[in-house]
């Protein structure tokens, strides 16, 4: 059963158990793209056991019949062992990894005196057959299987005959194989599962509704049997990593194969070798297609994916599949003493999942202690709290698997809770979470073994019932989170991408004082739909004083609805459970509870609609769970003095750094200047460029007074989209200062909220009517509706009974008219258009600019950025023109147009035509050309009053004098000069 393998060399991956990924540096957290992944285990280093550490390498047999494989295993064997049986710890890497992924930790627990015995799974590495995602048939009889030799060992302590000492450790893939190991094989005496799974169904079909039993603890988390939403990119990525062929598959098909990155072949990243050439005809087609189409997937499994994929939905079929690898079911049977790690950075297995486990476990009597900690599938530990982590795996063990009297055996662990220090910090953001020097600690997990339910403060919420439209197809889509990336807020200073119009929002009072929350907050909604049925996504934002957002961890909770009322004015209640997280809301800050309608991450329903969602009425609380403890400083704190000395020669060289630049800082700080509300739009110096070097905007400096009508002007590439797109604060300067009434202007500035704007596109809903299109707009501000001045919106519009048709029927005209009015809507201060009578015919745009000077007139301030200069000229009172990112004049537009120019004369005797131009072009810098029409005379150097007296003293009468220069022959001079 045990025989040697031909593996030469031993190769060092990325470190995989007690760094808590899966596989390796976990192909899950670090999965987009897949081809990224596969040079990350490809390149790993070279490393050897330590002196006192001998492996061997082995194929071993499992199974029987169709369903034999051959798992590549290595042992690890301390020295001591050899003289005294010591326990053994059975380490499972992550999914898409292999045994190389826990190498380094199999080192460090050898080196602690344990065996250790680490394997590639069935379908993984260069172990044979096909994944079974952990079912109880396949690998969890595999891990049997490994049992059974490790009994045989002489170097491993036993229990009986036949029964080795043993511990379970892995993560994510292999912390499933250690929860469902312990559960059908009695012989696991301790387990360490981490970031993993309880219901693979709930994972990967969430829908947080409904009630949930033992809700004492801080993160239960309800599952709906029978429905939820699909999260398509997590199940894709999963089933991406597994769809290769590995070598051992396509050889057992007749089609050849390789080996994997152990003995020098080329390897795809994840343990599957580069096939060479198939011979199609050395198989038949059905099997070839399966091969080819389900990669290492067991059919019944490939094909619970492909129908999930196709359809978005739970079918019986599909649950049954997941829920054969799920531990939920099982839990009752685990009486292994249990240390559950799960991260607090996590969009594929939340708080929720381990909550599950916790609770279930310990119902059976079972010792459990849970860890959180900062990290998970979504963004790497640090190395501080991987040192921590590891330490508690191997505390653990210590305990629980040594002997009384044993010299080796640690103090005992406990069965508390312990979770990172609560920060005001959101986004986990690609790379590795960095912090978490701080660990809190509880007695116990509320609601478990005995610990009474969990705290939980609760705070009004409020807002009106607002639509909420979910968009045919679900696009375009909420961004939060993007799986093995983190929250993609983290990249845009910390808040998700929202959807006007999609999604519904409700705020406490801003805090008193600060609200540390630990687990998962519940609220109850009112919900109707025209169908009976929705999918939503609600989530908790933190809401600065000055307006900018943070979700924290980038989390959302999807909700799967059916048989809710089609009735606006009778809702439904539904009992909602948000994300679980540890958050610190600081005082001041308000929490912001969002309900919207996509999410990219999950499949979306294909129909439009439109739904009523508000906070369900006589409970408008939002009820956030609390934890007391202890704080503590993480592993590494015993060299806190060394840290310490380096920190206060930190502080002494900033504070002369400080004292030196102190006054020239102070200058750079925010402030509100004293005109601004004299002056609405100020820039300053301001200067954009790009990494590749390209500037699209240089050192530009204008000021907008109020009342003004400003045309902004420039060819392409002049840089006028960029200077409004930092004016609306979607991108940020490298220098300069941008001021709207004395207020810095930036991402989410509440000084933006005097602005309206119509910039790059209409954005409105092609299904819904003009008017429902305003509403909409308005409701996602928040603010009353009676500050939206929706009728004189609607006057602008100028659409008459068309406001109330399907924007899908208007013309291009209407859109831009509709538009427009969206950006008056609140008559905001300052109003910025961008190409404003874009498929306006003329006596729209007659209309168009009757309208913009009226709202100037009445004190407030228009941006206009157009290529139609001629109602640039007609339009505005002021302009500024740039050209090549820079400002090349500005002035009023009688100040631009008058710089010299030409002129038209026209004379009341043609005789005197000679005569006129002899006169003229006598004077300093006049040429003069005849025309049909007359006399056209160009001035450089003489204003036109001169030339206009010297044909007057001349005797010449005059008929016509009239400027031929244009707004647009100004522009081009000023561009051409540029």
């Amino acid at each position: 059963m045990f025989r040697p393998s031909s593996v030469g060399r031993f190769v060092r991956p990325f470190r995989g158990l007690v760094r808590p990924r899966s596989g390796g540096r976990t192909p899950l957290a670090a999965l987009l793209p897949l081809a990224v992944l596969s040079g990350l285990l490809v390149l790993a280093p070279p490393a050897a056991a330590a002196d006192d550490v001998r492996t061997e390498d082995a194929l071993v047999e499992s199974g029987s019949g169709a369903d034999a494989v051959e798992l590549d295993t290595t042992l690890y064997v301390p020295a001591a062992a050899e003289d005294e049986p010591a326990p053994a710890v059975v380490l499972a890497h992550g999914f898409g990894g292999s045994k190389r992924s826990v190498a380094d930790d199999a080192l460090v627990l050898a080196e602690q005196g344990y065996v250790v015995l680490t394997y590639s799974a069935r379908g993984f590495g260069r172990s044979t057959g096909q994944i079974g995602l952990n079912d109880p048939r396949y690998e969890i009889a595999d891990l049997s299987t490994l049992l059974d030799l490790l009994a045989e060992r002489d170097e491993v302590a036993l229990d009986g005959d036949g029964d080795p000492r043993v511990g379970v450790a892995g993560g994510s893939y292999g912390g499933a194989l250690a929860l469902l190991g312990a559960a059908y094989d009695d012989r696991v005496d301790a387990i360490a599962p981490q970031i993993t799974w309880n219901s693979l169904t709930s994972a990967l079909f969430p829908s947080q509704i409904g009630a949930t039993p033992d809700a004492g603890t801080v993160a239960a988390t309800p599952q709906d049997s029978d429905a939820g939403v699909y999260k398509k990119l997590w199940a894709g990525l999963f089933f991406g990593v597994g769809s290769v062929p590995t070598g051992g598959l396509l050889g057992s098909l007749g089609l050849g194969g390789g080996g994997d990155g152990d003995d020098g072949a080329t390897a795809n990243g994840d343990g599957a070798p580069e096939t060479p050439g198939l011979d199609p005809a050395a198989v038949d087609p059905e099997t070839l297609e399966q091969a080819l189409t389900c990669g290492r997937f067991r059919l019944d499994i490939c094909q619970a994916y492909q129908a999930a994929a196709a359809t978005g939905t739970l079918t019986p079929e599909v649950a049954a599949v997941l829920d054969r690898s799920s531990p939920a079911a099982v839990l009752d049977r685990i009486e292994a003493p249990t240390l559950l790690i799960q991260g607090t950075q996590d969009s594929l297995f939340g708080l929720g999942q381990a909550d599950a486990n916790a609770r279930g476990i310990a119902a059976n009597g079972t010792p459990v202690k849970v860890v959180w900690y900062a990290g998970g599938h979504d963004a790497q530990a640090s190395d501080r709290v991987t040192e921590n982590l590891r330490d508690q795996v191997a505390g653990w063990f210590d305990f629980h698997l040594r002997a009384d009297g044993d010299p080796l055996r640690g103090d005992d662990p406990g069965t508390g809770f312990e979770f990172p220090a609560p920060t005001g910090l959101g986004g986990t953001g690609v790379g590795t979470v960095q912090g978490g020097t701080q660990t809190i600690v509880a007695d116990a997990y509320p609601g478990i073994d005995g610990a009474g339910p969990a705290a939980r403060t609760e705070l009004a919420m409020s807002g009106p019932t607002q639509p909420v439209v979910t968009p045919a197809g679900g696009t375009p889509a909420a961004i939060t989170t993007v799986p093995g990336l983190g929250s993609l807020g983290s990249a845009l200073g910390g808040a998700a991408v929202e959807i006007p119009g999609q999604f519904a929002a409700f705020d406490s009072e801003p805090l008193d004082d600060a609200v540390e929350v630990v687990g998962a907050p519940t609220v109850e909604l009112a919900v109707s739909s025209p169908s009976g049925s929705a999918t939503l996504f609600a989530k908790l934002y933190d809401v600065a004083p000055g307006g900018a957002m943070t979700l924290p961890a980038g989390l959302t909770a999807p909700l799967a609805l059916t048989g809710v009322s089609t009735d606006p004015a009778a809702p439904t209640t539904v009992q909602v459970t948000l994300p679980g997280i540890v958050h610190r809301f600081e005082a001041g800050h308000t929490m912001r509870v969002v309900v919207s309608s996509t999410d990219q991450a999950f499949a979306l329903p294909a129909e439009a609609a439109v739904y009523s969602v508000g906070i369900a009425a006589g409970t408008t609380e939002l009820a956030v769970p609390q934890v007391a403890g202890d704080a503590q400083a993480q592993a590494g704190s015993s060299r806190w003095w060394v840290l310490l000395a380096v920190a206060v020669g930190l502080v002494l060289l900033g504070w002369v750094a400080a004292m030196l630049w102190g006054q020239r800082r102070r200058r750079q700080v925010s402030h509100v200047e004293p005109d601004g509300e004299d002056v609405p739009l100020r820039f300053e110096g301001v200067t954009k460029a790009y990494k590749d070097g390209f500037v699209a905007v240089r050192d530009l400096s204008f000021e907008v007074r109020r009342g003004q009508v400003l045309g902004l002007l420039g060819p392409n590439g002049a840089g006028k989209t960029t200077s409004l797109r930092m004016l609306m604060g979607l991108i940020r300067p490298n220098e300069g200062r941008i001021s709207i009434f004395g207020h810095a202007a930036g991402p989410g500035a509440p000084v933006l909220s005097r602005l309206g704007s119509f910039v790059e596109g209409t954005g409105l809903q092609p299904h819904l009517s003009g008017r429902d299109n305003l509403r909409l707009y308005w409701a996602a501000t928040g603010r009353p509706a009676a500050d939206a001045h929706m009728d004189e919106a609607i006057e602008v519009a100028g659409l008459g009974t068309a406001i109330d048709r399907p924007v899908r029927r208007y013309s291009q005209g209407m859109r831009q008219r509709v538009a427009i009015a969206q950006a008056m809507l609140g008559l905001p201060d300052l109003l910025v258009l961008d190409e404003p009578t874009n498929g306006l015919d003329p006596p729209q745009i007659h209309a168009m600019r009757e309208v913009l000077r009226s709202y100037a007139a009445t004190g407030r301030t228009v941006i206009v950025s157009s290529h139609l200069l001629s109602e640039i000229e007609q339009t505005c009172s002021h302009v500024v023109v740039m050209a090549k990112g820079q400002k090349i004049a500005q002035g009023t537009v009688e100040e631009i147009v008058g710089t010299g120019g030409a002129v038209s004369i026209g004379l009341v005797d043609d005789a005197e035509t000679d005569r006129a131009a002899e006169i003229l072009e006598g004077l300093p810098g006049v040429t003069v050309e005849r025309t049909d029409e007359g006399l056209v005379a160009d001035l450089v150097g003489t204003s036109r009053a001169r030339a206009l007296q010297a044909l007057i003293e001349a005797g010449v009468e005059v008929d016509q004098f009239t400027p031929r220069r244009r707004l647009e022959d100004a522009f081009l001079a000023l561009v051409g000069e540029s």
